[in-house]
């Protein structure tokens, strides 16, 4: 059986594909960088420390690809990279698992969540092929003898957003949702109304408590809206920041002396210029002639 398999995983790779020395010189060179004479920094690092390392690069991944800079996400991706095959090597000198056993675990999951691709099953568009791998997912758990919830598998590490979305996904995978925005909205009115009575009460665990209902209820509405809350907010916080900047340019960098009038006018001519420069179409301004 292990024989096929392993045919099996051969057959899927062209031909120039089966060997990828870039790959193996990466390797090498963190071996080498892990080597007894190798970096001091490099060989004190552990599996554990890696992993702020790790998610640090992601995040850089992350911005690179947003803004659409080819070259500048290649090398991002690499330093994501850099950190799998370091980790790797930590793991691979206790005898843990090293790159190979990394990369053929990642392929096998991908083929046992493929059935339609690499079997003889059937995917009737995209949301039924993603039902197949949350399906397969939970075989997989449960053969595991992991939790098989059908909200398991969401990692408590990532951001909060971005874990509010994909609870709600998977609960609305299993029925447990509105069937329109109007729901999701209306929750929102609600959770502001409870939010005002906590901090009118002054009680601030309950105001806690609240202002989360609020944040989880915003994501249930960016879903059914078809937005990532998580790259909404990122892209709010980018405009913040660039209208910011164009505030203390105006006025300088001490605002604590300026009055609200001031700040109130020069954020608006902020806001005003930099929709002009980015293109976008200034409210009540009549669109460029020609």
């Amino acid at each position: 059986m292990e024989c096929e398999l392993g045919d099996r995983r051969a057959s899927l790779l062209p031909m120039n594909a089966r060997e990828l020395p870039a790959v193996a010189r990466l390797a090498a060179v963190v071996a080498r960088l892990r080597a007894p004479d190798g970096c001091p920094w490099d060989r004190e690092q552990t599996t554990a420390s890696m992993a702020p390392h790790l998610l640090a690069e992601a995040y850089e991944a992350l911005d690179a690809l947003r803004t659409g800079d080819d070259r500048n996400a290649r090398d991002e991706l690499g330093d994501v990279l850099i950190n799998v095959a370091m980790i790797a090597q930590i793991a691979q000198e206790r005898a843990a698992f090293d790159l190979d056993a990394v990369a053929t675990a990642a392929a096998d999951k991908l083929v046992h969540r493929h059935p339609h691709v690499f079997g003889d099953r059937a995917a009737h568009g995209s949301d039924h092929a993603y039902g197949g791998w949350e399906a397969s997912k939970r075989e997989e758990r449960r053969a595991q003898g992991k939790a098989t919830s059908a909200l398991s598998g969401v990692p408590t590490a990532m951001p909060a957003l971005l874990r509010a979305l994909r609870i709600g996904e998977k609960a609305a995978r299993v029925g447990f949702d509105w069937p329109d925005a109007i729901g999701p909205r209306a929750k929102i009115d609600e959770e502001l109304r409870e939010l005002d009575e906590a901090v009118a009460s002054g009680d601030r665990q309950a105001i806690g408590s609240e202002l989360g209902d609020l944040l989880f209820s915003i994501c249930n509405l960016a879903r059914h809206l078809g937005q990532e809350p998580e790259t909404a907010l990122r892209g709010t916080i980018d405009r913040f920041q660039a209208r910011f900047a164009a505030v203390e340019q105006e006025l300088g960098p001490d605002l604590r002396t300026r009055s609200l009038d001031e700040l109130e006018a020069s954020w608006q001519q902020a806001k005003k210029r930099l929709r002009g420069d980015a293109g976008e179409p200034i409210p009540g301004e009549p669109p460029p002639a020609g």
